[in-house]
């Protein structure tokens, strides 16, 4: 439980009041201060005892507002049990809790049945993975400065380059040497991991690999899906390990900045400062909000004109809306607070139905091959390295360019939250797309053709 930095002023102000009217503040007063994530204890206490009451009952609804109940719950839930594990808790904990507890209540039934199908359907229709990661790349675009963003965009395929490279060499040899083969473990175990997911990643490699074999396409990705989600974990522990090394090390990161000038107060064509005083009302926030989603929408549009992923297609829409300047400041402003409020309030719950809808808990178990396991860390810890020694050379944060890098080897964009979250540096999403979503799409669609090519079963 934490006592929440924000609501402290609030309760000095009761306390001003309280020694006006000659009384001190009641029990309840104060354990309002105890948060639970972002819940405070009393209310945190009575959403637990609801979510109990409908569960056993078996009426869970699965209107918005109560799973939106259910998914704080369980989310901030998860990530104070793993902020509290100790070793966990400096290697992403909160993440990893999040992530992994719920997929292993669910597949022991240890959740009610009605409390899964309906966080599992809302989940499913709702898809709010998008309005979530939209939010962010948004936002966080829209308050980056215009030099660093042109730098940064230009400078990261540098080390996401050389450390795709350099893991499909060592991959492949750390497999040879464990016995699955050169070839074989570049094809079938690194380029997976590096696929960039599931939709976009795992099931079109799977396509294409059936296609180019000859064999059953659902029995390839049965194959190569529990690769994918071993190595987001593997990414997810190096990314926790590296916020904690930047902790001790605070000279090798920009916090979530990719380069050092990312707090210049303007750049050379005077582009705003977004330092958290420029005075923005509601309707500007809401305003920013809906600049997001139109963005997002014309990506669909993009999508479903010339094929181009949606997500993709919005990181190239929002970064010409900055570099031309198309929005005012305020509504700049107005994004990085819709960034910053899902940040805070929406990464847990979204982790938590992820796992509980998303993450097949058999599948994860599945990867624990011991052959599969050394040559996926093999794998990881290459991509991250070399983004560490490379952003180092390269002037920019080696911790910053260490975890865009690990995002090349994540789950999609379900991945780069959970990578992000571990690393807590949700500000480096746009960076971390384009090492999933692009560099994902090059790792397939060269691993389709060299399959087709040498054919290895």
């Amino acid at each position: 439980m934490t006592t929440n930095a924000a609501a402290r002023p609030v309760h000095r102000a009761t306390e001003s009041v309280a020694a006006i009217d000659g009384a001190s503040p009641n029990l309840l007063q104060r354990a309002m201060d105890v948060r639970i994530g972002i819940i405070p204890l009393p209310i945190y206490l009575l959403l637990l005892g609801l979510i109990a009451v409908f569960s056993f009952k078996g009426k869970i609804s699965g209107e918005v507002t109560v799973m939106i109940a259910v998914l704080v719950a369980g989310g901030f839930t998860c990530a104070e049990i793993g902020r509290r594990v100790p070793i966990l808790n400096v290697i992403g904990g909160s993440s990893l809790v999040t992530i992994f507890l719920p997929s292993f209540l669910v597949a022991h039934q240890l959740l009610p049945a009605p409390l899964v199908q309906q966080v599992t359907t809302f989940t499913k229709s709702t898809n709010f993975i998008y309005l979530f990661i939209t939010a962010v790349v948004v936002g966080s675009i829209l308050s980056m400065d215009r030099r660093v963003l042109i730098q940064g965009f230009v400078k990261i395929f540098v080390p996401l380059a050389t450390g795709s490279i350099l893991a499909l060499g060592v991959g492949g040899m750390v497999g040879w040497l464990c016995g699955i083969g050169f070839w074989r473990s570049i094809l079938y175990v690194v380029v997976p991991v590096m696929a960039g997911g599931v939709g976009e990643g795992a099931i079109p490699l799977s396509v294409g690999y059936a296609e180019a074999l000859g064999l059953d396409q659902g029995a390839m990705l049965g194959q190569i899906l529990p690769l994918v989600f071993f190595g987001n974990l593997v990414a997810i522990i190096c990314c926790g390990a590296l916020n904690s090394f930047g902790k001790r090390r605070p000279e090798l990161t920009g916090n979530g900045q990719l380069q050092p000038g990312a707090g210049d107060t303007a750049d050379a064509g005077g582009d705003h400062a977004h330092t958290g005083v420029t005075p923005i009302d509601v309707a500007t926030v809401a305003a920013g909000g809906i600049t997001g989603i139109a963005i997002y929408v014309f990506g669909t549009l993009i999508h479903s004109l010339i094929g181009l992923p949606a997500p993709v297609a919005m990181l190239f829409l929002v970064v010409l809306v900055k570099l031309f300047r198309a929005v005012p400041a305020s509504l700049e402003e107005g994004a990085r607070v819709v960034f910053r409020f899902f940040v805070t309030a929406v990464t847990y719950p979204l982790l938590f139905s992820t796992a509980v809808a998303l993450t097949p808990w058999h599948e994860l178990v599945e990867a624990f091959h011991p052959a599969n396991l050394v040559t996926i860390i093999a794998t990881v810890v290459t991509l991250t390295a070399t983004g560490f020694y490379v952003g180092r050379l390269l002037r920019m944060y080696p911790i910053e360019t260490a975890i865009v890098n690990a995002c090349h080897s994540g789950l999609g964009g379900t991945g780069d939250v959970m990578i992000l979250t571990a690393a807590e540096r949700m500000e480096l999403m746009p960076f971390a797309q384009v090492a999933t979503r692009i560099g994902g799409a090059i790792t397939v669609t060269l691993a389709i053709i060299a399959m087709a090519h040498f054919k290895i079963i």
